[in-house]
């Protein structure tokens, strides 16, 4: 088993065809015009939070859909 830390981001595919990635764990955001660009975002992203010292070792792409909403209130 791999004991490096594992860094999750969870990706959707918005309306305009673009991907949005956040983190869970951690403030960030970032987007790209596709997957491919988007994985390299992501890298760079991470790099630009962390310290090499304290960087996970293990970056995850999750893909979520949302397929319903509900306003709790206004």
């Amino acid at each position: 088993m791999n004991d490096d830390p594992q860094f999750e981001f969870f990706v959707e595919k918005l309306d305009d065809g673009t991907y949005l990635a956040r983190s869970f764990g951690a403030c960030i955001v970032t987007e790209a015009a596709s997957l491919e660009e988007l994985r390299q975002q992501v890298r760079d992203a991470v790099c630009c939070h962390f310290d090499e010292s304290c960087a996970p070792g293990r970056i995850v792409l999750k893909f979520v859909e949302v397929v319903d909403e509900e306003v709790v209130g206004e």
